[in-house]
């Protein structure tokens, strides 16, 4: 492990935390990244102000602090775009099938004691930690 930064990472879930109970407290929602964006793509106006805020926020954040001297990390694309898109789309397809992402239920879910949650976000880390051991270990290693 390199680049251990446990303040800034300790600052960072405090930050999250605190939007996930705004966002409760303001609007009685989940900060499940997932359905808002889901939620931007229905025809319903009511709540596109508050969806589309929060997602400028999610894009807006990194930028803002790159501005003060934060650094901004290339990502490391070890893979073909093609690669990249059937993963983007994986991850879509299975965020559909456990209606909701990570954000979702290990963030907020969890926090809610939610059992349906808390199974979730079990199942996704298994399946995580499994696969980086078949891809890093078996195929890859």
């Amino acid at each position: 492990m390199h680049d251990f930064t446990p303040l800034s990472g300790l600052l960072g879930g405090a930050l999250i935390g605190l939007a996930a109970a705004l966002l409760m407290l303001l609007t009685g929602r989940i900060a499940g990244v997932t359905g808002i964006v889901g939620g931007l793509l229905q025809p319903d106006t009511a709540e596109r102000g508050w969806r589309i805020a929060f997602i400028a926020g999610l894009i807006a954040a990194p930028l803002i602090a790159a501005l003060f001297g934060a650094p901004l990390p290339r990502p490391a694309m070890n893979a073909s775009l093609v690669v990249i898109a059937i993963a983007g789309l994986l991850v879509g397809f299975g965020t559909r099938m456990g209606n909701g992402c990570t954000s979702g239920h290990g963030v907020c879910g969890f926090a809610r004691l939610s059992g349906r949650s808390i199974a979730a976000t079990f199942i996704f880390m298994t399946a995580a930690i499994v696969t980086v051991a078949i891809v890093r270990h078996g195929i890859g290693g």
